[in-house]
């Protein structure tokens, strides 16, 4: 069980539900008529937040769930400050506080920018790029990536510039990745070593890598994802707040991620 946020929702819901339904049997126990004027102001106050706190565990739960964007490991696709919503049930329905899986909808596919509970310490949430899944043979070699034995092809997009927050990455080369029909940007950095390997994924596991490829702590330093930990996939930024670039960047809100 993790102790985060969605704990303390379920834990306000049952509390003030409790307040509110005890209250109302004990009235009816009693036959005495609910009068919402004259409520306890503790049975007021559960009254007030349960409907509240109950919406907004249900959609953190099960619809959508807001992450801000810490690091810079997945540029240029997400920036420092990004705000984005995450599809909850995109990889099946999961019983809350204790994510456990209980209806199979869709599986992960290659590509997709997905959330996860980092695998050392489940407290933390990660987001990345999921480069391969189970069974998958993922090589990396000269900051090129093959998969299954297949090319993964680049083409080069010059130099990135930004600005603020993202200032730290100009001068990085940019290149278009099409992961098997996934397009997307990604940097890399001259001058900068890269591990190199080949690893089979195992079963019930997601291999997962930044798009800013010299600048990421993935699954090439501490492993896989096993499917427990997955949250869900990223698909919409809302907002974009950089403190140190005017503060909101209307040109990054709406914006689909793919």
């Amino acid at each position: 069980m993790d102790f985060d946020f969605s704990f303390f929702l379920f834990v306000g819901t049952i509390v003030t539900g409790v307040i509110w339904g005890g209250y109302a049997w004990y009235l009816k126990s009693q036959n005495v008529p609910y009068d919402i004027e004259n409520e306890p102001v503790l049975v007021e106050y559960a009254h007030s937040f349960f409907p509240v706190i109950l919406i907004v565990f249900l959609l953190r739960s099960f619809i959508a769930e807001p992450f801000r964007i810490p690091s810079g490991s997945m540029m240029p696709t997400l920036l420092v400050g990004d705000f984005i919503l995450v599809n909850k049930f995109t990889y099946g329905i999961r019983i809350p506080v204790i994510n456990k899986k209980v209806i199979e909808l869709n599986q992960p596919h290659r590509g997709d920018i997905v959330v996860f509970r980092y695998p050392k310490n489940p407290e933390v949430d990660y987001i990345k790029r999921l480069i391969g899944l189970p069974g998958d043979k993922i090589t990396y070699e000269n900051k090129r990536l093959t998969v299954n034995g297949q090319s993964i092809p680049e083409i080069a997009m010059g130099t990135f510039e930004g600005k603020g927050q993202s200032e730290e990455m100009n001068g990085a080369a940019q290149f278009l990745e099409n992961l098997t029909g996934v397009e997307h940007q990604i940097l890399n950095r001259d001058g900068v070593q890269s591990v190199e390997f080949t690893y089979t994924v195992p079963e019930g596991q997601y291999f997962m890598m930044g798009d800013n490829r010299d600048n990421s702590n993935d699954s090439r330093y501490w492993g896989t994802v096993p499917d427990e930990n997955l949250v869900g996939k990223a698909f919409f930024i809302w907002m974009s707040w950089d403190w140190s670039n005017k503060g909101v960047d209307f040109s990054r809100i709406g914006t689909i991620l793919k």
